[in-house]
This record gives structure tokens, sequence and C-alpha cells, in this order.
């Protein structure tokens, strides 16, 4: 049994409980601890392993949710851009952002009507909405924002950069806004950040809810299977999209979630690479919806679909794939892409409100956290977080944070508003006397940070030898991550400790050489080892569309 199961089991009772380790549940969870709240966060699979995996990458304001009038969301996800670019330097960079753009005055009549309340399917936006728009994006920022302003080039301009540019294109405008390149590590962090700020505050991945009744709620290791009841103050549903099911297994039914599928594919193909550079593709597709595109360590990130499901679990079909690659043609027509550049697939379902909007992208990203009031045989509130994103994750548990202290009658001690997190605490700085080659060094700092003085030391401590299947990564550095980051399956290292998986990386002789170095590590039997292999096998075969076998 883990550590932590008997020590709940000895000492049952708990502040708040918080169902759910996507970014939203580890925001608060940080939150809460920052303000010595004794508060347990429990994920049914790992952390950040479900919707908040499945993001664009993106940390951003969200310029099209001012067709809507967001204006509110708007700034106060740009200020948190923001925040992010100073607090996680390490993982959140600047990102140019292209438009192309293929009409002068499109646009204006829906945006008009849009702002009127009078909702309009999005179609194609021309240079001079666009440039109103982008000039109110920039307000919002405020005049401390730390990125530079947009500009436009000609069509002429634009194709001399770019030869590959769709002839149709009148001009481009180029914008700034922020990517995250690791937001696994980065949720994994902020789990790491709580628990050394308060000594009562624990995170455990794969701890299921099974039911909850009177004062107690029942958890079930899925590790071991072993169970124990925990007795909280406050609940708080962070499932995302499983939100009402999580509230129905608790005995409290709701209808809060309105989901949508967010679909992103992966492309191995030097052509796009070279023509995309550094740069966001950012465009229209031919039905309205907005599509991009950029680089991620070699390889092309594309996406995102959004189609309504009542599915948590749904994953990424073969008619996003075809939608995908041909919205890229709007763009690059000239470059080819087809199936055999994709290398990856991947999906998660927006934990939108339910709501009965013209289109998807019209349904508002705008959190909230509905209460539902002690009651029914159970004996605490549930607050359940919906929707929001990933970029305003932080100001979403300062809210709910805020009124929990209020609940509770205690004091706000501390703000997370301008704290470092994790490996971004005093970045840039490099590891000294580790012995490891400079160019070894600057990758560390890249993958954890500050945090990389940790893993330098571990790799000096050993004999660190390049796995014999994966340039990027050593075994030693592997070796640290199963002993210092939980985990507990092999997936868990592939996707959401490392870009292994994401990028498309990972062949059969890769999986077999990770798995047994995390064997040795944890000292796996050879049948669990077995088993973890086929397991992988089966999951990027059915929700990641990579076939390891063949």
């Amino acid at each position: 049994m883990r550590p932590e199961f008997v020590e709940l089991r000895n000492h049952p009772e708990v502040t708040v409980l918080i169902i759910g380790g996507g970014i939203n549940g580890i925001g608060l969870f940080n939150e809460l601890a920052l303000q010595g709240i004794d508060v347990l966060l429990a994920d049914k699979s790992d952390f950040c392993s479900g919707t908040s995996a499945a993001m664009t990458r993106i940390i951003h304001g969200g310029l099209r949710y001012l067709e809507n009038a967001e204006f509110r969301l708007v700034r106060e996800a740009l200020q948190e851009r923001n925040r992010l670019l100073k607090n996680a330097p390490h993982y959140v960079k600047p990102m140019p952002t292209v438009i192309p753009i293929f009409n002068w005055m499109a646009g204006i009549v829906p945006g008009i009507r849009n702002l009127l309340n009078w909702p309009t399917k999005p179609g194609n936006r021309g240079a001079l909405l666009i440039k109103t728009g982008l000039t109110l994006y920039e307000f919002l920022a405020g005049r401390k924002s730390p990125l530079p302003r947009h500009r436009f080039n000609s069509g002429r301009a634009a194709r001399a950069l770019r030869p590959a540019l769709n002839p149709g294109v009148i001009c481009t405008a180029t914008y700034y806004d922020a990517k995250i390149t690791y937001p696994e590590r980065l949720c994994l962090e902020l789990v790491q950040d709580a628990e050394a700020a308060c000594p009562q505050a624990h995170a455990m991945n794969y701890v299921r809810m099974m039911s909850a009744k009177g004062d107690t709620v029942l958890l079930r290791d899925e590790i071991s299977g072993e169970t124990c009841e925990v007795k909280p103050k406050i609940v708080v549903n962070a499932t995302g999209p499983w939100i009402d099911g999580a509230n129905q297994t608790i005995g409290c039914a709701s209808q809060f979630i309105g989901g949508t599928k967010g679909s992103h594919i992966v492309l191995d193909h030097p052509e796009l690479v070279a023509a995309t550079g550094d740069d966001m593709i950012y465009f229209v597709n031919r039905d309205g919806r907005i599509c991009l595109f950029y680089v991620i360590e070699g390889k092309v990130f594309a996406g995102a679909t959004d189609i309504p499901t009542g599915d948590p679990d749904a994953a990424c079909d073969e008619g996003e794939v075809d939608y995908l690659l041909d919205s890229m043609s709007q763009a690059f027509p000239s470059i080819k892409v087809n199936r055999a550049h994709v290398v990856f697939r991947i999906c998660g379902v927006r934990p939108l409100p339910r709501s009965n909007a013209l289109t998807p992208g019209q349904i508002s990203r705008d959190h909230s956290f509905p209460v539902l009031p002690a009651g029914n045989g159970i004996d605490f509130p549930i607050y359940s977080l919906v929707s929001g994103k990933w970029t305003t994750y932080r100001a979403l548990a300062e809210q709910v944070a805020d009124e929990i202290l209020r609940v509770l009658g205690r004091a706000r001690v501390r703000s997370s508003a301008d704290l470092p997190i994790g490996g971004g605490k005093g970045y840039p700085r490099l590891p000294e006397g580790t012995g490891l080659p400079h160019e070894r060094l600057l990758t560390l700092q890249k993958r954890y940070g500050n945090s990389a003085d940790r893993v330098a030391a571990y790799m000096k401590a050993g004999l660190d030898e390049p796995l014999a299947n994966h340039a990027g990564y050593s075994r030693r550095e592997i070796e640290f991550i199963a002993l210092n980051e939980r985990v507990v399956h092999l997936d868990d290292l592939i996707m959401r400790r490392t870009l292994i998986g994401i990028l498309g990386e990972l062949t059969l002789p890769l999986l077999k050489e990770l798995a047994a170095v995390v064997e040795q590590v944890q000292q796996w039997p050879k049948e669990k080892t077995v088993a973890e292999i086929e397991r992988t096998i089966q999951l990027f075969k059915k929700v990641h569309g990579v076939n390891l076998a063949a």
C-alpha cells in the first residue's frame, strides 16, 4: 500500500478534497496549499492525462473570443498569459503568429451582428476586421505586455518570406501570443511546488473516487486495489468532461457539461517545417473554423477540431484527420500533406458549459464553479469547475480558493500572481560543475528549467549512456524521471514526462528499452513489464493512431 494511503487511513479528515488532476484541479491544489490548507488531490489516471494534455499548447488571450464580445475573458486571459511568460519562462515562450488574409473587408457585418448579440456563423475575416481585432487585443493586454505589437506585410513581402504561401493572400498580419512546450511537466511542477509549500497537501495519481455517503468519500488505489475513506469538509469536482459522471458517482445529479472534441495531429514533414519556420500559421478554414499549425521540435503540430460530443473519452477519428490535413492547403496549397506524414494524433474533450450556441466555436470558454449544496445524503458541498482555458487556470484557482477561504472563515496569506513555477525559479541558470557537455546542459535546461540541477547531478553520479534507440534522452535521465516523478505506467513516462510520444518518436525497440530501464529502477517483476509493453502498444494504436507492432 502507498504510504499516502496508510496516512489517510490513520487520519481521514481533510479540509478540501479535489477530484481530478488536470490543470484546473492542480491549479486549485497549488492555490490552496499556498494558503496552508490541508488539501488532497486524487486523479483516476495520471496527472494532466486528460483534456489538459490534449491542448493546442498555446498560451493565449483568445483573439477570436472578441467576436463574441467576451472582453472580460480576453483581458483576464491576456493578463494570465503575461504572468506565465514571467513565472514559467522555461516552458512558456513568445510565439509569433501569422494570419494569411484573403480579403480587405470580409467579416464586418457578421462581426457587428455578433457584437450586438445577434449570433451569426463565422466566415472569412478581412484585413480591416483583423486590424481592428488586433488593436483591441493589444489594448486589453495592457501597456506592460512583454510582447511586441502586431504588424502587417503585403502579399508580395509575405510570399518573399514564404514562397509556398497561398497566391490568393493579399497580406498577412503577425501578432504575438505564447506557446508551452511541456504543459504536462508544468502541471507536475505545480504539484511539487504545492507539496513543498504545505506539508499537509498531498496529490495522488491513479486514485479513483468510488462513492460518497454522509461525511465520507471512498477512494480506491488503482495500482493496488486497496481502498480508504476520507472525510472532507468540501469536495471540488475538477474532472473536466467527466464532471457530470463524477457528480453522479457521488450521488448528486448535474448537467453542467456540453463537451466538444478538440483533435490535433502531428506530422513529420520537413518541407512543411521549413515553410512554417518559427511562426504559428493561424487561418480560417473553408467552414469558418480557426485552424493553426506550428513546429515543435522538428515536427508540425496542427489543430484543432470543435465537434460536439457526449463521450468524455472520445478519440480523434479518421474524418478529423482528413479535415486537418485538408485545412493546411488553405495556407500552403503547393505543399502536399497526406496520411503518410501523420505520426501521432491526440484528442481532448473540452468541458464547456451546456449551450444552445449557433456553432461550437461560439460557446463561451469562460469558467464558472457552480456549487451543489450538501444534502441528499451528502454532508459536504461540491464545487464543479466548468470550462475555462489552460491559460486562465491560475485566475480560476484564485477565484475558487477565495470562495473556499470565505466559507472556511480563513484569510488569504499568499498570492500566486507573481510566484515562479518549478524550474522557472531564477531561470535561466545552467548547472555548474557537472562535467556534462555544454550542449547537453542546454537541453536539460530546456526540459527542466533550473530543476536541471537535480537531473544533472543524478546523471553525473553514475554511468550515463545514451539510449540505444533514441538520441535525445540518456539512460540516467530516464532513470531520474522514473525514480522521482511518480511514473506508474510506461505511458506516464512516454506521454507526460517526455515528448517522445507526442512527437511520434516511439518505436517498439525504444518502448522495450524504456520498459527495461523502468523495470530495473522500480523493481518491476517481468510479468508486469510485459503487461506494460502490451498496454502501451494497445493505447497508442487505439487512441493515438500509432501501430507500434508494425
